[in-house]
């Protein structure tokens, strides 16, 4: 049986992708470190990351900031969602996916909490969220005002101060989120 693990990061942040990951695990597979990624230090996200990618079946669905401000954030997730399972490419038999609700896909259940439960929604969560972070962190490169590398784009203290004071990134600010939006209002005036 061919089950598909899948997860989300990036719900909550003010700026860039919501990115989905999918994992098939095999049936040797054996992590018993695999947990939600919010749970885990970066370093240990890494290294499940390099293993989960070396071993398993796996792919990455995204809805960009523009998405996210079009169709909003739940169906952008669902979106993402998706995405990834349509990316892995294989017939399956069951999805899983963390949370109360599933994305437009065959055979799916959604398991409130599941990636502390199901060992292939945890190792969906560990890609999306370190896919994201690596995502940030070459944003952080490209706008290094906004200390992205160190919050993830979410609206701490240091991003909103940094968006007050220069304004949102046109393309990867969510501008349907309050506070983007008070800031693009802000320096306009």
């Amino acid at each position: 049986m061919i089950i598909v693990g899948v997860d989300e990061a990036g719900r909550g942040p003010l700026v860039g992708s919501v990115l989905a990951g999918a994992v098939i695990l095999p049936s040797s597979f054996n992590l018993p470190e695999l947990t939600d990624s919010k749970k885990l230090t970066e370093k240990k996200r890494e290294v499940l990351y390099a293993l989960i990618t070396d071993q398993c079946q796996w792919a990455v669905g995204e809805s960009s900031a523009k998405e996210v401000d079009d169709i909003n954030i739940l169906q952008a997730t669902m979106l993402a969602m998706k995405r990834a399972v349509e990316n892995l490419n294989i017939a399956y038999d069951q999805v899983l996916v963390d949370g109360n609700r599933c994305p437009e896909l065959e055979h799916c259940t959604a398991i409130v909490k599941g990636d502390l439960t199901e060992p292939a929604i945890s190792a969906a969560s560990i890609i999306a969220k370190v896919t994201r972070d690596r995502q940030l962190i070459e944003l952080d490169q490209l706008h290094p005002e906004y200390g992205f590398a160190q919050h993830k784009g979410y609206g701490t203290k240091v991003h909103l101060e940094a968006l007050n004071q220069h304004g949102p990134i046109s393309g990867q600010h969510r501008f349907s989120f309050a506070p983007v939006r008070q800031a693009a209002i802000n320096k306009t005036c």
